[in-house]
């Protein structure tokens, strides 16, 4: 089997106008995929993050705050 010109190439020419589409729409396809990812990263830390305060909350009674000494000189 001989590869011809015609497999690799599209014989008829696209259009600007199609060109331009085509590239909108990957180019938006690859925007959407990677917020959707920023938005599952994001998600996931902070569950993370809120599981661990919990746990740091839970393990450390926080004292309660000291007083301060009034001094007599003012």
């Amino acid at each position: 089997m001989t590869a011809t010109k015609e497999e690799f190439f599209s014989p008829t020419k696209l259009s600007a106008r199609d060109k331009a589409a085509a590239t909108d729409h990957t180019a938006r396809a690859i925007i959407a995929a990677e917020a959707s990812q920023r938005e599952k990263k994001t998600e996931k830390l902070k569950l993370l993050r809120m599981e661990r305060e919990a746990a740091e909350a839970a393990s450390e009674p926080k004292a309660a705050p000291k007083k301060r000494k009034v001094s007599k000189d003012h």
